[in-house]
C-alpha cells in the first residue's frame, strides 16, 4: 500500500474526501486569520466617533485623518515588503508574524498614553495587517480544491468584511459602557491565534518548491489532493526590472497610468470610507448606534459584492463591470450626504458596500487580463502598490474636511474618486487593443486590498 512520493497517481475517492477536508482546515484557518485583519483594520473606524466626541489625547479631526493613514501607510510597507519576506522565511511563518505583529500594536493601542504612541501602535498594525492579506492569497491558492482556486480566494476575502462587521459589534458593546481601549484590548486576543497557525498549518507550497523542498511538497500535494505548483525559475532584479520597464514600453505607459490612476482613486474610496463612515454618519444626525449598525450593512454588501462580482464580470468582462460599479458606487456614496428615511439610507449603504469593493478587485482582474504571462504579477502588483497611496491620502483627506468645517463634502469628495475611477478604468478599456468579449482567463478573481 505504500506510494513513491515521485509518483502522481489518481487520487481515490477516499484520499479526495480526506484532502477536501484537510485542504478545508487551510483555508479557514486563513479565513479567521483575514477575519482577524478586517476587525484590527476597521476598529479604528468604529471607535473614531467616540475618540473625537470625548476628544481624547485631545484629537481633532485633521490629526484623526492623520491617524487613519498611518495604518494605511503601514499596510503600503507590509505589503510591498511581504513577498521578499515570505520568499525567505516561508509563508507560514510570515502569517504567524503578522498576526503577531498586528495584535501586539493593538495593545500597544489600547495602553497608550499619547497621541504619538497610539499613532505607533496603528503604524505598527498597518505592517502587519499589509503583510498578511496577500500571503494568506498565495496560502489559499496552494491548498484550494482542484478547478475551485477563484471561489475560495473570493470566499477569503468575506473574512476581511465580516471583521469589519465584528469591528462594529465590538465597538457598540464595548465603548460606551467599558470605553475605547477595551475595543482595541479585544483586537489583541488573535494574539492566542498566532500559536494555533503555527502547529496546524502547513507551509506553501510554492515556497516548499521554491526552496527545492519538492518530495515533501509532493507527499503534502498528495495529500492533500491539491495539485503541485510548478517549479518556476528564480528570477533575477535584471528580469523584475525588464518586467516593469514592459509596462512603459510603446504606448504602454499610457495603459499603465490609466490603471495606476483608477486603482489611486478606487482604494482612496475603499479606506477613505472605511475609516470616515460612522463619523459622517453622525455629522448627517444618525445616533452612534446606527451609525455603527451602517458599518454592519456596508461589510455585509461587501460580503455579497465579493461573491457576485466575478460572475459578472465572466458574463459582461471585468473592465465593464469595473466602470459600472464605479459609477454606482460614486451614486451611492453621493446619496449618504442627503439625508433620507433611515431605511432608504440602510438600503443605499448595503448596495453601496456591494459595488465599492468588488469595483476594486475588477480592475485587478483587468490588468491581469490585459497582461502577458510573464509580466501579469508586476503588472498587478505595482497596480496594487500605486493604488496604496490612494489608500494613505483617503482617511487623510476625510480629517481635513471635517477639520476645516465641510464634512458635508466627505461623501461628496469619495464619490467623485468614484468617477475618476471609472473614467480611468473606461478609458483603459476602450484604448485596449484587445477584445472586451469574456474569456477563460477572466474567469479568474484576482483579489489584492
Amino acid at each position: 500500500m505504500s506510494s513513491s512520493p515521485s509518483a502522481s497517481p489518481s487520487p481515490s475517492p477516499a484520499l479526495s474526501v480526506r484532502g477536501s477536508r484537510l485542504a478545508l482546515i487551510v483555508v479557514g484557518l486563513c479565513w479567521l486569520g483575514v477575519l482577524f485583519d478586517g476587525l484590527d483594520m476597521f476598529i479604528y473606524g468604529s471607535v473614531l466617533p467616540h475618540l473625537l466626541e470625548t476628544k481624547t489625547f485631545g484629537l481633532t479631526a485633521d490629526q484623526a485623518g492623520d491617524l487613519g493613514s498611518y495604518a494605511t501607510f503601514g499596510m503600503l510597507v507590509g505589503a510591498l515588503t511581504a513577498g521578499t519576506i515570505a520568499d525567505r522565511i516561508g509563508r507560514k511563518k510570515l502569517m504567524v508574524a503578522c498576526v503577531t505583529l498586528f495584535s501586539l500594536a493593538s495593545g500597544i493601542c489600547a495602553i497608550s498614553s499619547s497621541l504619538e504612541v497610539f499613532g505607533l501602535g496603528r503604524t505598527l498594525a498597518g505592517v502587519g495587517l499589509g503583510g498578511l492579506l496577500p500571503t494568506a492569497i498565495s496560502m489559499v491558492s496552494d491548498y484550494a480544491p482542484r478547478g475551485r482556486t477563484a471561489i475560495t480566494i473570493g470566499m477569503l476575502m468575506t473574512a476581511h468584511h465580516a471583521g469589519g462587521i465584528l469591528s462594529a459589534y465590538v465597538a457598540k458593546w464595548l465603548v460606551d459602557p467599558v470605553g475605547w481601549r477595551a475595543a482595541f484590548w479585544v483586537c489583541v486576543v488573535p494574539l492566542v491565534f498566532a500559536p494555533v497557525l503555527a502547529k496546524f498549518l502547513p507551509e506553501s507550497l510554492s515556497f516548499m518548491v521554491a526552496k527545492g523542498r519538492t518530495e515533501e511538497a509532493r507527499e503534502l500535494a498528495t495529500r492533500y489532493d491539491v495539485e503541485l505548483p510548478a517549479a518556476a525559475g528564480k528570477k533575477t532584479a535584471a528580469d523584475r526590472w525588464d518586467a516593469l520597464v514592459g509596462l512603459f514600453r510603446g504606448g504602454e505607459w499610457i495603459q499603465t497610468l490609466l490603471y495606476w490612476l483608477a486603482s489611486f482613486g478606487g482604494l482612496l474610496l475603499v479606506y477613505g470610507v472605511a475609516t470616515w463612515l460612522p463619523t459622517l454618519m453622525r455629522a448627517e444626525g444618525y445616533e452612534l448606534a446606527n451609525a455603527l449598525t451602517f458599518v454592519v450593512v456596508f461589510n455585509l454588501g461587501g460580503i455579497v459584492g465579493m461573491l457576485v462580482a466575478g460572475r459578472a464580470a465572466d458574463r459582461f468582462g471585468a473592465p465593464r463591470i469595473s466602470a459600472i460599479w464605479f459609477a454606482l458606487t460614486a451614486v451611492g456614496v453621493f446619496l449618504l450626504g442627503v439625508h433620507m428615511a433611515q431605511a432608504v439610507t440602510m438600503l443605499v449603504v448595503f448596495l453601496t458596500g456591494v459595488f465599492l469593493n468588488s469595483a476594486q478587485t475588477m480592475i485587478y482582474a483587468t490588468v491581469s487580463i490585459r497582461s502577458t504571462p510573464d509580466n501579469r504579477a508586476t503588472a498587478v502588483g505595482w497596480t496594487s502598490g500605486m493604488g496604496r497611496f490612494g489608500a494613505v491620502f483617503g482617511p487623510w483627506l476625510g480629517g481635513q474636511l471635517l477639520a476645516a468645517g465641510n464634512g458635508d463634502w466627505g461623501f461628496t469628495a469619495f464619490a467623485l474618486a468614484g468617477v475618476s475611477s471609472m473614467v480611468f478604468i473606461g478609458i483603459a478599456a476602450l484604448r485596449s487593443a484587445k477584445s472586451d468579449t469574456p474569456s477563460g482567463s477572466e474567469r479568474k478573481l484576482v483579489t489584492a486590498h
